[in-house]
């Protein structure tokens, strides 16, 4: 009975995070495009220096700010939930932070996607406000799944939690291919509220999913 219970949590947290990948991954897709195609990328004039011939650097530079930020916040996330102790967050809970972390870092880019050759600052903020969903969610996820787990099907369910990983990518690459026929703001804007709603809707289910998972924490 208790395997029950906490194979619906599995379920909770699997759609969480497939929802969450499904945001987050537009890093490589459809903001890249956006850094490409609508965001000044010349150097020396974001620098303030003033030369005859600028450098134009290239949008993938831009991949290199999510890592970075993991590097900076991983060990403060680390020490955060250590400090918190007793009142650390529930696994729901850091899911839901999570979501709303990543769909307020979508919503910033909806007032910037409303114009061409913007500062990179907007998507820098994006970045770093998706990050702090990652460290909510990413590396609590697969051992919330291994402490759920059966433990002759510990196995299978750590697949259950990568395959949300890969759900998550191909519905960013299905939202990616919108980029051309949807007005960025609406795409953007679509992308912020799903995560947001989302977030809405498992904070009103943590308590029924820590029910579910029977004391796991």
């Amino acid at each position: 009975m208790q395997e029950r219970k906490r194979a619906g949590a599995i379920a909770v947290l699997f759609i969480a995070s497939a929802i969450f990948w499904a945001v987050y991954e537009q890093a490589g897709s459809s903001l890249t495009l956006f850094a490409e195609r609508n965001t000044n990328r010349h150097l020396f004039a974001l620098l303030g220096l003033h030369h005859g011939e600028d450098f134009l650097y290239p949008a993938s530079w831009f991949q290199f700010v999510q890592p970075a930020f993991v590097l900076i916040l991983a060990p403060i996330f680390a020490w955060l939930w250590i400090r918190l102790g007793s009142r650390e967050p529930s696994y729901p809970s850091k899911f839901s932070l999570g979501l709303l972390f990543v769909g307020f870092g979508f919503l910033v880019m909806v007032p910037a996607a409303r114009g061409t050759n913007v500062s990179p600052h907007w998507l820098n903020v994006s970045y770093f406000l998706s990050v702090m969903g990652e460290m909510c969610l990413s590396p609590v996820g697969l051992s919330a799944m291994t402490k759920l787990a059966p433990s002759r099907a510990q196995g299978f369910v750590m697949g259950v939690w990568f395959l949300s990983i890969g759900t998550g990518n191909w519905m960013a690459g299905k939202a990616g291919s919108l980029y051309e026929t949807v007005p960025l703001p609406t795409l953007f804007g679509i992308g912020a509220a799903v995560a947001i709603a989302a977030t809405v809707l498992l904070a009103i289910l943590v308590k029924p999913t820590k029910k579910l998972m029977g004391g796991v924490s």
